[in-house]
């Protein structure tokens, strides 16, 4: 039986999606969630993971829920409160880990973390760097955008954007914790496919129109500001390396993950 793995973020959608593929590889999982009667921790539980209380705000609950654990998923985010907070989170995930003496940290990130003018991608790369200045054991796994943000998006239709499928990051994650050496100290971006939004919008049966991004710098700066990356340099992410790296990952084309989809 394989240790179990603690997943940070397990109610979240990326964290969810990792716990589930563990789950489905027949690894234990532990969530740490804030809520354990709440409706997602509840599914979680049902699906066979165990419950941790935790919350990335508090530091010390999170040295108690690393305690014992050989090895964690980390997931911070911007999204609830800024970047500033999401950084905040980051520094209680390595000093707990740090403190509770963690055998390997896996670090959720994002592709091009180090070298896009986003916000909520400087903060990523800030909280690696924290982690890679620590003597605690680290892999980064850096995905681009996910099939499941989907449509409206800011960018020409021509312009292909590198992505990935949530099920698909799962099973890298699987194939990663059966290669622990191989990966330590090693940062991996991660895409499946690189559509157009065009191609995308017919894979899904609709006309593409794109967003205008000052009407989304309006309303979202640091949206409009990783929009304006991925319209220019984009993640360059090389998908056929991955795929002949990760064999072993079902690697789905966004055209198969949209046929798989009920868009009613």
């Amino acid at each position: 039986m394989p240790d179990p793995v603690l997943v940070l973020g397990a109610t979240g959608t990326q964290g969810g999606a990792i716990a589930r593929e563990l789950l489905a590889a027949q690894h234990p999982v532990r969530a740490l969630v804030r809520d354990p009667l709440s409706d997602r921790a509840r599914a979680l539980s049902a699906a066979g993971a165990s419950l941790v209380s935790g919350d990335l705000g508090d530091q010390a609950s999170l040295t108690q829920a690393f305690a014992g654990v050989e090895v964690a998923y980390a997931i911070t985010t911007p999204f609830e409160h800024g970047a500033e907070e999401e950084l905040q989170q980051g520094k209680n995930i390595v000093a707990a880990a740090r403190d509770a003496g963690l055998p390997w940290l896996i670090l959720a990130s994002v592709a091009a973390a180090d070298r896009a003018p986003v916000p909520h991608f400087l903060s990523k790369a800030r909280i690696e760097q924290q982690l890679m200045d620590t003597a605690i054991p680290w892999t980064v796994v850096a995905p681009s955008y996910f099939y499941e943000n989907v449509l409206p998006i800011a960018l020409p239709a021509d312009k292909p954007l590198h992505q990935v499928a949530l099920a698909n990051l799962g099973a890298l994650v699987v194939a990663i914790l059966a290669r622990r050496e191989e990966h330590l100290g090693e940062r991996v971006e991660v895409a499946g496919d690189a559509p157009t939004p065009e191609a995308m919008a017919a894979a899904i049966g609709v006309h593409y129109e794109q967003v205008p991004l000052a009407e989304l710098r309006e309303r979202n700066e640091d949206l409009a500001a990783m929009y304006e990356f991925l319209a220019g340099e984009g993640y360059g992410i090389d998908t056929g390396a991955l795929r002949d790296r990760y064999p072993e990952v079902p690697w789905t084309s966004f055209a198969d993950w949209a046929a798989g989809v009920d868009w009613r």
